[in-house]
């Protein structure tokens, strides 16, 4: 058993409690139309709490450009939400609240409440990510059990999606040391739905769920990349075991390097089309991955490094209380289907960074703003 430092000291430090004001005020303003984590975040710096902010959602959509403001979520409508989750034993948690993952904490898009069900003391350890094709082969299935075996041995929780071939395996085989789903959708529309006994058997050996998604949410294709998201952020490294060309382990392999996590391929026979995306992947300089011990030898200096929390740190001057019209001209005309970076916007603008950030804003509460990884932004 290795001694986890880093991880457990950050999680002895947890010590935010929102009040239960609190936690119907954030759950309203990420239930609202065009509020997005980023969003989210950026709203409460700015005006200091979530109730300030959903005061000033409806002028802000207005500068925007939008016709009439987008659905506000009541406080009713969170009360609910908040009471039926509890009835199934699910806690909606803040970044910094004890269960909250602390490695997600730190990313800039974290989920501002994230639906917890199970072993809170599980979310707390540190976490080995294990991802793969849905349609593995029968070596890919025992190689992914292998290592989530002995990962589990070494101290570590392994977190993956729940979802068919590699994602099955490597849960089945670490359910007794301890293993964390990543819903795509809400904690009662479990996808697969075949996939309902393994979730129970998780949860009845001390192994969590967790999800950002409003129950009676059926998960769609766009969910599965936020989905994913959380699977990497939460983690140390993710293992990438099988994947073709174009595969979704792909997208979270991606989000782990952008997030700054270890991205870990196992290689394959070039001559199997499951293995081409894990085979470049090493090209690409992801660490090759033959044994646990590749794993283990890589993550253990991360663990002894403390953990930043950027999202919890506003920025010293984020917006621009009102933009002149000129401003919002010149940078809305730099905007378009494709995306471009908030870096480019404030060079070629001529504009300051909170100028920026404000008009970006008001776009995207007027629902004409898409974000996209990487701090780029497009227009819909």
């Amino acid at each position: 058993m290795l001694c986890l430092q880093g991880d457990a000291v950050d999680a002895i430090n947890s010590n935010v409690e929102l009040t239960e004001t609190e936690r119907i005020d954030r759950l309203r303003l990420i239930r609202s139309d065009n509020v997005g984590p980023r969003t989210f975040g950026s709203l409460v710096d700015h005006f200091g709490t979530a109730r300030a902010a959903l005061e000033r959602l409806p002028d802000l959509a207005h500068r925007g450009g939008a016709s009439r403001s987008g659905r506000i979520c009541t406080a009713a409508e969170a009360e609910a939400e908040l009471a039926a989750s509890r009835r199934l034993g699910i806690a909606w948690l803040a970044p910094g609240e004890n269960g909250y993952p602390s490695r997600l904490a730190t990313l800039d898009d974290a989920p501002p409440l994230l639906a917890v069900r199970g072993a809170v003391a599980t979310l707390m350890r540190p976490m080995i990510a294990i991802v793969g094709s849905r349609n593995a082969s029968g070596a890919g299935l025992k190689f992914a059990g292998q290592l989530a075996r002995e990962l589990g041995e070494a101290g570590f929780v392994i977190i993956s999606g729940l979802a068919r071939g590699v994602d099955q395996a490597a849960h089945r085989t670490s359910i007794a040391s301890g293993t964390v789903a990543v819903l795509a959708g809400g904690h009662d529309c479990i996808y697969p739905p075949e996939h309902g006994d393994l979730l129970v058997a998780i949860l009845d050996q001390n192994g969590a769920a967790i999800s950002e998604m409003p129950l009676g949410h059926e998960p769609r294709a766009r969910d599965f990349p936020r989905r994913n998201r959380l699977i990497s952020g939460a983690s140390l490294g993710v293992v990438v075991v099988e994947a073709a060309h174009r595969s979704g382990s792909l997208i979270t392999a991606r989000m782990a390097a952008e997030q700054g996590r270890e991205v870990f391929a196992v290689p394959g026979s070039p001559l199997d089309p499951r293995a081409a995306g894990t085979n470049d992947l090493i090209k690409q300089g992801a660490t090759l991955v033959t044994e646990a011990a590749d794993i283990i030898n890589a993550v253990q200096p991360i663990m002894e490094r403390p953990l930043m929390h950027p999202a919890g740190e506003p920025d010293s001057e984020p917006f621009e209380s009102d933009p002149q019209g000129h401003d919002r001209d010149q940078i809305t005309g730099l905007l378009g289907p494709t995306p471009i970076s908030i870096d480019d916007l404030v060079r070629m603008s001529g504009a300051s960074p909170a100028i920026v950030r404000t008009v970006l804003l008001e776009l995207e509460l007027a629902g004409k703003l898409e974000r996209h990884g990487g701090g780029l932004v497009s227009l819909l």
